[in-house]
C-alpha cells in the first residue's frame, strides 16, 4: 500500500455547515474520502482529504469556489506497535529530510494502520522509508 498520493486541502470558514457541504458535494459526485485531517484556527479551518479521485474533487471544490490546494503526500502502512513511530521519525531525520506534517489511524485491534506524511521530498521520502 505505500505509496504516493495527491492530497487535498481545501480552506474553510469555521463555521458548522461547511465541512457538511464539502462532504455532500463529494459524495454526490460518487467521490469517497479515504482519510480526513483537519486544522482549526479561529475562523478558519484546512481540510486535509485523500480521495479516490484527487483531480475530480479538485475540480468540483473550485467549481464550489473553494480555496483548495493539492500536495503531494506519502501514505504508508504501518505496523501498529509501540516505537513505529518514533522508527520512522528518526530513519527521515538522519536522512535529512523535514516531517512537514502527519496524521494516522488506527484502531487499537488493528495489526497495522496509515500514516500520511508530507514533506519536502515525497519521493526521496519513500525510498529512504521502504529501503
Amino acid at each position: 500500500m505505500d505509496k504516493i498520493q495527491k492530497q487535498l486541502s481545501v480552506f474553510l470558514e469555521n463555521r458548522p455547515g461547511v465541512l457538511a457541504k464539502v462532504c455532500s458535494i463529494l459524495s454526490e459526485a460518487g467521490i469517497s474520502i479515504l482519510a480526513l485531517a483537519i486544522h482549526d484556527t479561529v475562523d478558519n479551518a484546512v481540510v486535509r482529504l485523500l480521495v479516490d479521485s484527487p483531480t475530480k474533487a479538485l475540480l468540483l471544490m473550485e467549481e464550489e469556489e473553494f480555496y483548495v490546494l493539492e500536495q503531494t503526500v506519502v501514505v504508508l502502512e504501518i505496523l501498529n506497535r509501540p516505537g513505529e513511530l518514533t522508527h520512522i521519525a528518526q530513519t527521515l531525520a538522519q536522512a535529512d529530510i523535514n516531517i512537514a506534517y502527519a496524521y494516522c489511524t488506527a484502531r487499537p485491534d488493528q495489526h497495522s494502520g496509515c500514516l500520511v506524511l508530507k514533506t519536502d521530498n515525497p519521493e526521496r521520502t519513500l525510498e529512504v522509508l521502504t529501503r
